[in-house]
């Protein structure tokens, strides 16, 4: 899947939890929403497209979430 559309998807997710008054709270539901519903593939692209650096235009939650909670959205490699 192409990175952008996967930053659009990620940050539309983080547009429903930034209505969360506790961020701890928020970039935790990011996180959680991205690893248990995205396919292992589209988290490794999302990952890949952070990894890249530069403006991936990702939502500061979706930051914080990959930030804080990285290893819960690496996927597991057998």
């Amino acid at each position: 899947m192409e990175a952008a559309k996967l930053v659009g998807m990620a940050n539309q997710i983080a547009s429903f939890f930034a209505t969360e008054p506790d961020r701890p709270i928020a970039v935790a539901g990011t996180a959680n929403h991205i690893q248990k519903f995205w396919e292992p593939r589209m988290r490794k692209a999302l990952l890949q497209a952070f990894d890249a650096g530069g403006d991936h235009g990702l939502h500061e939650l979706v930051v914080a979430a990959i930030t804080e909670h990285r290893a819960g959205l690496e996927p597991i490699t057998a």
